[in-house]
């Protein structure tokens, strides 16, 4: 069975009865269900906080994810109804941050490229380019997962060129030596 509707578009009873028998139909997404109690206009903030509340009891393990494939629906549904100072949203995205690595850690993800950071997202909205999947080393990538662990491929290469024109200027003094 299919669901047949946007999730945006459904009444507080309708995401409960969808909730119980997410089972029963194959188009039942659950990072759309998240996204839509951020979208929903037909839902107070009451039903969206009891919404997603019930809908933990059920997907809590795919919400916690949600940090790692869409962080910025996964900080919006977290802090709903909720008011934060700069420190606290700060905070928040520190241990999105921290989580994220555990989660690549646990599953042994060696690629960066998911969800919202697989496709170009600029926040120019005639970008010709948006929502084109990229891959993450791309020019036309916009953001990607980075860490403050992660080693710069960067230094690494102006390293090696450093340390081989080392050896060509030792092998060159050496020949110098030799002839004089």
């Amino acid at each position: 069975m299919t669901i047949g509707k946007k999730f945006n578009e459904l009444n507080a009873k309708e995401y409960i009865f969808y909730i119980n028998n997410h089972k029963k139909y194959k188009d039942f997404n659950t990072l759309g269900l998240y996204r839509s109690l951020t979208e929903n206009d037909n839902l107070s903030l009451g039903e969206r906080i009891t919404i997603r509340e019930y809908a933990h009891s059920f997907f809590k393990k795919s919400f916690y994810f949600l940090q790692l494939k869409d962080p910025h629906i996964f900080v919006k549904i977290s802090t709903l109804g909720m008011e934060l100072t700069k420190a606290d949203e700060r905070r928040i995205w520190d241990d999105v941050i921290k989580n994220q690595q555990i989660i690549l850690k646990d599953k042994r993800i060696k690629h960066r490229n998911f969800g919202t950071y697989s496709k170009h997202s600029c926040p120019y909205e005639n970008c010709i380019y948006r929502g084109l999947m990229v891959n993450p080393n791309s020019h036309f990538a916009w953001g990607s997962v980075h860490f403050d662990s992660d080693k710069s491929k960067f230094s690494q290469k102006i390293k090696s060129e450093r340390r081989r024109s080392e050896r060509k200027q030792e092998q060159l003094i050496i020949n110098k030596l030799i002839n004089d």
